[in-house]
């Protein structure tokens, strides 16, 4: 598999392509069929697709209810809207009695660009590993992320799965080795220097911020964390261990989210320097994804001088 897809695009290709080996499998939508691709399941299976409406508290409810009864829901839309408007249902009606429900939160990050800072959900990864219970995983490309559906619709308990809106290229089908599971992240490239632990469209830009680093003598090791709860402590220990600095990267605020995650098992474990990429305490912006992703220094040559600032501290 080569090229670009965007996340979301693969996501709803593979609830398309899977609802045959998974019966149980239902999915619901809160009026956004079209944007988080639920509208390639729901065109196969309509029997098994309901659309609630812009009423996303209720569809959650709704899919607890189903949970229930034997079926594997998916819910779907924005990201804002799955883990802000519905929070509430989301902890009680989900999470609380432990529920086999899969919250899909779409165009999380900045980069969905024009909508502007209302509907760039920021703190859903903070919000969501907040949940006791809850797993909340972010797939960097269309490759991890079929393989995360497959595991999620397999997975039994409650699970936030962001989805984003770029584009972005397809990476780790190349790897040697490359293995999906959820709780486990995946070096993607080896380092001695530095480890760039990253997540969603931010991976494939570590990876190239790595080839540029190390022409300029800098061994860079690349970790996609594709699961930032449970997050891979082993893999956490043993960069820090071996390369003494860290650098986090996520379309996501600093504040709670895969930093916190990678800084909390670093600062119990093995203390060394930690610098977090992401979006410091203030709201997005509107414009261009790309405008935005550049303001916030989302990309590669934002963490190339994170990357330096680590080894600084060292």
């Amino acid at each position: 598999m080569a090229g670009k897809i965007a996340t979301r695009n693969a996501y709803g290709e593979a609830l398309a392509e899977l609802g045959e080996k998974y019966p149980q499998l239902v999915v619901l939508d809160a009026d956004l069929a079209g944007a988080t691709m639920s509208k390639f399941f729901a065109a196969k299976y309509p029997e098994r697709f309901f659309d609630c409406g812009i009423a996303e508290a209720n569809m959650t409810d709704i899919a607890a209810g189903l949970s229930t009864c034997g079926y594997k829901p998916f819910t779907n839309t924005f990201a804002i809207f799955a883990a802000g408007r519905a929070y509430e249902q989301v902890r009680n009606s989900i999470a609380y009695p432990g529920l086999n429900v899969t919250v899909v939160g779409s165009h999380g990050g900045v980069s969905v660009g024009e909508d502007g800072a209302t509907h760039q959900c920021i703190e859903d990864f903070a919000l969501m590993r907040a949940v006791p219970g809850m797993t909340v995983l972010c797939p960097c490309d269309g490759n991890e992320m079929r393989l995360a559906v497959e595991a999620l619709i397999n997975f039994n308990g409650p699970a936030y799965l962001r989805l984003e809106r770029p584009a972005t290229d397809i990476i780790t089908d190349e790897i040697p080795g490359y293995k999906f599971e959820i709780g486990k992240g995946v070096q993607l490239k080896d380092g001695s220097d530095v480890t760039v632990i990253a997540c969603g469209i931010m991976v494939p830009l570590a990876v190239k911020a790595a080839e540029e680093l190390a022409a300029e003598g800098i061994s860079a090791r690349v970790i996609d964390m594709h699961t930032i709860k449970p997050i891979d402590k082993e893999l956490v220990i043993r960069a820090a261990k071996e390369t003494g600095c860290i650098v986090t990267c996520e379309e996501h605020s600093v504040i709670g989210g895969l930093g916190s995650a990678v800084a909390d098992v670093v600062v119990e474990n093995c203390p060394v320097p930690v610098v977090k990429l992401g979006v410091n305490d203030e709201f997005g912006r509107s414009g261009k994804a790309q405008e935005v992703l550049d303001y916030f220094d989302l990309n590669v040559e934002g963490i190339k001088a994170k990357a330096r600032e680590a080894l600084a501290k060292k």
